[in-house]
């Protein structure tokens, strides 16, 4: 059984900064697992956000959070990071963990956690 744990969520204004963390279990070990992280706001569908390779070697980010996110992985610990900078209102959403896929597909996606909410207050 494989559980993605997702934490770090929170109500910040614009402009703050919040890292989530996604902490795997079971039967996986990130260290041999592409991740992502994916989003959705309420009444729209989920989007991409950020993936990273399993060997760290590339990353890849929506055009919306380029150069304000940033995906990070710690093998040691299993956990996968989600650094976000100069948070918006339209952030705003629920965050998704994401493992063993690739692509800005959800459905090309096979583990998921249960998300964690982001809400910026403008």
């Amino acid at each position: 059984q494989v559980q993605l744990v997702e934490s770090g969520g929170g109500l910040v204004q614009a402009g703050d900064s919040l890292r989530l963390s996604c902490a795997a279990s079971g039967r996986i070990f990130i260290s041999g697992y592409n991740m992502g992280w994916f989003r959705q706001a309420p009444g729209k569908e989920r989007e991409f956000v950020a993936q990273m390779r399993w060997n760290g070697g590339s990353t890849f980010y929506a055009d919306s959070v380029k150069e304000r996110f940033t995906i990070s992985r710690d093998n040691a610990k299993n956990t996968v990071y989600l650094q976000m900078n100069s948070l918006k209102p339209e952030d705003t959403a629920v965050y998704y963990c994401a493992a063993a896929g690739w692509g800005t597909m959800s459905s090309a996606w096979s583990y998921w956690g249960q998300g964690t909410q982001v809400t910026v207050s403008s």
